[in-house]
């Protein structure tokens, strides 16, 4: 995740409130998602953003996973996800983001 996303996070999370916010990334592939999912629970692993030992605990899910599929029209769903979900492992990035948002709710 980019340092402006992070500081984009970190303020609305200021802003609004943790309570009020949930994740929703697209990151392409497992590694990436759960780095994002990592950065907005636990914060920055790399050390070098703006969530750097910033522990927001905002619940994170991947746009392909079933619990937000199903929250979204399924025409405009189609429209602007649906090459995505054939084109990449979405099994394998809602495992990587899953286990970091269990993680995160057990501790």
């Amino acid at each position: 995740m980019d340092l402006e996303n992070q500081a984009r996070i970190k303020k609305l999370a200021e802003q609004y409130g943790r309570e009020n916010l949930i994740v929703v990334q697209g990151a392409g592939d497992a590694d990436s998602s759960e780095l994002v999912a990592e950065t907005v629970t636990t914060g920055d692993p790399s050390y070098a953003g703006p969530l750097t030992e910033v522990q927001l605990g905002l619940p994170v899910y991947h746009i392909l996973e079933p619990e937000v599929k199903q929250h979204v029209p399924s025409d405009i769903y189609d429209e602007q996800v649906g090459l995505m979900e054939l084109a990449l492992d979405a099994e394998a990035i809602a495992r990587a983001v899953r286990g970091i948002r269990d993680n995160a709710s057990a501790g």
